[in-house]
């Protein structure tokens, strides 16, 4: 959420930064300077009145101890229709703080001054790219006819038990799940992460301070009963370890690492560019999340992208990495940089991570603060990124590594697998 004082010292940079972020409700933030005002200004009414109730209920002690009866029973009938009033006043406050609330969080965070101009994913800038693109045998085929010919994802069971895009992974393929697993923990704990395993469920509070809600509640599986929501990321539950509370600013930055399932409905998600394990509603992911000292945040942010790139040189796996534009970022993020893999089988490059920058926005929400150095409490920022989604690596993996006989693993996973070859 954002700052008000950001909004109160400059709405006009406020508007043409959102407008980067081509959000055409500008005329909100107005709505909000209003709702501002109105409320400040409430707040001094009650404040003055209440300050009138406190000097005269002091008068009325000093007339009472003069003996002047009838002057203090007069100001008692004033200080009576002064408290009076307040209600009135405190239950305007009220509606006002809470229409104030319902407008700010309409509005997503601003995006940094380095975010590419653009409104769709085709503006997005490649930053770099690395590894090589495999040359295949005249007969490969995309992954989802690699599945059935090891036998090792089974959508059509998976459907049964579920419903559709609810993978089953059996044999070796759910060998290949725990071992990719294991391996994007080791690497991120050997990197200084702490691992955690999350909750798969959260509270409302909890999608609401990490910015799932109210902006993506129609992407999320919803428990109605207990009104709780399956995570569509380990982000959620694990940024959410710090909701209120102070830490010490010798702490950061806090490295945290989780595996977790991810549930995403994906609504109006159809067609043959989602095929397979291109977009499943539940998969595996192994995230990765800093709360950092603004000062260094961006800092962070570059190690986290280096981070995931040296993870993905290890899987000898072909990458991009794009600077998302303005259009193409989440409502959460001020910096967002995707990595892309190279599906040879398929032709077409595939999103495995993002690692944002989210700066104070979350912080505000969840109210992650840390004391500086002189004892004063600050907003800390926090960032976050894949590392690494399972299935598009997965496919992947078994695209770009396909013989005519077996489908080989890069040399780091073979030790987790057991196996240099699935066959």
């Amino acid at each position: 959420m954002l700052q008000l004082q950001v909004l109160r010292q400059n709405p006009g940079m406020v508007k043409e930064r959102l407008s980067v972020k081509n959000f055409s409700e500008t005329g909100l933030v107005d709505t909000i300077l209003l709702l501002d005002e109105q409320r400040k200004k409430l707040q001094l009414e009650f404040d003055n009145t209440q300050a009138k109730v406190n000097s005269i209920s002091k008068e009325i002690g000093g007339l009472m101890a003069k003996g002047q009866k009838e002057e203090a029973e007069a100001r008692k009938l004033e200080v009576g229709a002064l408290k009076s009033s307040l209600q009135p006043i405190s239950d305007k406050l009220n509606e006002v703080e809470k229409q104030l609330q319902n407008e700010l969080v309409k509005l997503p965070n601003l995006p940094s001054d380095k975010v590419p101009a653009g409104k769709t994913p085709a503006d997005n800038v490649v930053v770099r790219e690395g590894g090589r693109k495999p040359e295949l045998h005249a007969e490969a085929v995309p992954h989802w006819e690699l599945i059935k010919k090891y036998d090792i994802v089974d959508f059509e069971t998976g459907a049964k038990i579920t419903g559709s895009g609810f993978p089953l992974y059996k044999g070796k393929g759910a060998k290949l799940q725990r071992a990719l697993i294991q391996y994007f923990l080791d690497f991120n704990t050997a990197a200084g992460y702490t691992e955690y395993l999350p909750p798969l469920m959260v509270n409302e509070l909890s999608a609401y301070s990490t910015g799932q809600l109210p902006d993506k509640e129609g992407q999320m599986y919803y428990m109605q009963v207990d009104n709780f929501y399956m995570i569509p990321t380990a982000e959620v539950p694990v940024t959410n370890i710090y909701r209120d509370e102070i830490v010490k600013e010798s702490d950061l930055p806090i490295k945290m690492t989780a595996y977790s399932p991810c549930f995403r409905r994906e609504a109006g998600s159809f067609g043959a560019d989602v095929r397979g394990l291109n977009r499943v509603h539940q998969f595996d992911k192994v995230e990765i999340v800093q709360i950092a000292h603004p000062d260094k945040s961006y800092d962070v942010h570059l190690e986290m992208v280096e981070h995931v790139e040296k993870l993905l040189i290890s899987l000898e796996l072909p990458y991009r990495i794009l600077a998302l534009c303005g259009g193409d970022m989440s409502f959460a993020s001020a910096l967002t940089y995707d990595f892309e893999v190279y599906s040879a089988a398929q032709q077409k490059w595939l999103e495995v991570s993002s690692v944002s920058n989210f700066e104070s926005f979350q912080a505000n929400r969840m109210k992650v603060r840390f004391k500086d150095e002189k004892g004063k409490p600050q907003l800390a920022h926090t960032l976050n990124g894949s590392s690494l989604a399972l299935p598009r690596i997965v496919a992947a993996l078994l695209e770009n590594n396909q013989t005519a006989e077996e489908i080989k693993l890069p040399t780091v996973l073979q030790s987790y697998f057991g196996a240099a070859t699935i066959s």
